[in-house]
């Protein structure tokens, strides 16, 4: 979830940021739908089924385009796989680091393959998924760290997520469809070579074993410098050397530059240098600025002698700041902002913190200028979350 340094301002220079309420989400279909057909090209050259990580881009209005071009979806939970089951088609992996025995049947039901965190969580709920007809799998933690940042990091010391690789090597595995496993974060070919290179002594003493093999996400097939050849050549000799079909479940790589997060100045004041405070805030419309941590990249951002302007949020929290920038002249209220790469996670996590309101969300067509609201937020929203 470590967010990627957008490529750009590409075609979002040319919308009119006065035409969009404000704050607003807005996608472009037209840069997504590139996205899409990267994706769909991997998956046919490599013969690899590449599903939509509903965890870090979940907008079910552009589900019908994104059904054109991908294999399917992977839910977190129960309420994403029915999000999943309601408007995507295709396969749906559900993984959880535990399930709750009072949501299991209803996942298992909805899903294709439901994959379990540790064999403790196979025993307990491996038969319920067979008999509601998912096939079932096992995360395994590779122990091979990739990570940047250590709370990105699945395979760290101590993580939770996946059976260790060294514990499977000592056990006699009960019966297991297919093995899951992820570790990457918004990451290149290399580390995910690195990363099958380390696990594969295990898959050749089990070949022939498991039906699928799932490498997860955190590959950024998107971006222009991704090395598509050598992975397609991997995908394609770990599908014939282990007699397994190949799953990816990209989610930033989707929406990748896809997407801005457009906002307005309200004020303009002075603490030892200038500050804006915008409508959008950071730890309600934009969390990773402040988890990751990470500057966010903005639409039309000088980098010539100007003026440099703290931009923070509106909400009480000292620390909601989005960070400091270049602009020719000062920034006045009302004037329109845009942050860009804002599709991925940040969609998905905002919160209604000191009754904020959340981003609208819009459609824009970069070729056509066509632009379609399709979704405004108002107090009965905030009003539903508490009683």
């Amino acid at each position: 979830m470590l967010p990627t340094q957008s490529s750009g301002a590409g075609q979002f220079a040319k919308l009119d940021l006065s035409r969009l309420p404000s704050p607003c989400f807005v996608i472009d279909e037209i840069k997504l739908t590139e996205n899409l057909q990267i994706l769909k090209d991997i998956a046919t050259a490599a013969d690899t089924k590449i599903l939509l990580a509903l965890k870090a881009f979940s907008m079910w209005s552009l589900a019908p385009l994104i059904n054109d071009y991908l294999a399917g979806c992977c839910a977190s939970g129960l309420w994403e796989a029915q999000l999943a089951r309601k408007y995507f088609s295709g396969e749906l992996s559900s993984f959880a680091p535990a399930f709750k025995p009072s949501e299991i049947e209803d996942i298992a039901t909805l899903s294709s393959h439901v994959v379990f965190n540790n064999l403790g969580q196979h025993q307990a709920f491996a038969d319920v998924a067979r008999k509601y007809g998912a096939e079932t799998g096992l995360r395994i933690n590779p122990q091979h760290s990739e990570g940047q940042t250590a709370k990105y990091d699945p395979s760290m010391t101590g993580s939770r997520l996946g059976q260790p690789l060294d514990q499977l090597m000592q056990l006699d595995l009960p019966d297991i469809d297919g093995l899951h496993l992820h570790n990457l974060c918004e990451q290149g070919f290399a580390p995910l070579a690195r990363t099958v290179a380390a696990i594969e002594p295990y898959l050749a003493a089990q070949k022939g074993r498991f039906q699928w093999l799932n490498l997860g996400g955190g590959h950024m097939l998107t971006q222009p410098d991704y090395d598509t050849e050598a992975l397609i050549a991997l995908l394609k000799r770990l599908r014939a050397d282990y007699e397994a079909q190949i799953y990816l479940e990209p989610g930033t790589a989707i929406a990748f530059d896809a997407g801005i997060l457009v906002g307005e100045v309200l004020d303009v004041t002075d603490n030892d240098g200038p500050i804006a405070i915008l409508d959008i805030s950071a730890t309600c419309h934009m969390p990773d600025v402040l988890e990751a941590p990470y500057r966010p990249a903005l639409l039309n951002e000088t980098s010539e002698d100007g003026v440099n302007v703290t931009l923070g949020g509106p909400s009480c929290l000292a620390g909601d700041v989005i960070g400091t920038y270049n602009f020719p002249n000062m920034p006045k209220p009302g004037q329109r902002l845009a942050f860009l790469d804002q599709a991925h996670y940040s969609m998905v996590k905002t919160t209604t913190f000191n009754g904020m309101k959340m981003p609208s969300i819009a459609i824009w067509n970069s070729q056509t200028d066509d632009l379609k609201r399709v979704r405004e937020f108002d107090f009965s929203d905030f009003e539903r979350r508490l009683s």
